[in-house]
């Protein structure tokens, strides 16, 4: 019983804890994903469990293109510190000004995306491999320019409310 009350406490909690995106309006440089990331961009990460210990790092190469006005298409080609090399393709599409919805083979259905001053936030589903089984993982993605064009992102992972860990990445134009 006790195991069951503190997973509902969990997912309560978690369910508390929405940051409103209206707060940094104000904050500056103002970030615009679609100026930001066309062209050639390069982050480098690291992906850490729920207590903090580092699992891998990561570089990532991404190069935006648009298709349209209101469509960005991210290619975004990783190398990870174990060796391996994987390639994800966002497409971005502008909902309205500040709005965004976002695909990739891996995103389950459909990325959503708001801005606001300097930040960014994305709430999607990934399917990750992991043991030889294939999770949906909830992501809850911030991105906040920095002065010299630097974009610092942090996602937190999570499965039915409980948080798994966090992706750090820094970004900077090429």
């Amino acid at each position: 019983m006790r195991y069951f009350l503190g997973i509902i406490l969990a997912i309560l909690l978690a369910g508390c804890s929405k940051v409103d995106i209206a707060q940094y309006a104000d904050n500056k440089p103002a970030f615009d994903i679609f100026s930001y990331f066309e062209g050639k961009t390069s982050g480098w990460g690291m992906v850490q469990n729920r207590s903090g210990k580092l699992l891998r790092q990561f570089v990532v190469a991404i190069d935006g293109t648009f298709t349209d006005e209101n469509t960005l298409v991210l290619e975004e080609q990783f190398i990870w510190s174990d060796g391996e090399e994987s390639t994800r393709v966002w497409t971005i599409k502008k909902t309205a000004a500040d709005t965004y919805v976002g695909t990739a083979d891996d995103v389950v259905g459909m990325a959503q995306g708001i801005s606001s001053g300097n930040a960014l936030n994305w709430r999607y589903h990934l399917n990750v491999e992991a043991d030889g089984s294939t999770w949906k993982i909830h992501f809850d993605d911030w991105m906040f320019l920095q002065p010299d064009q630097v974009l610092l992102n942090r996602a937190s992972m999570s499965k039915f409310g409980i948080h798994l860990g966090d992706i750090t990445i820094a970004f900077a134009k090429d």
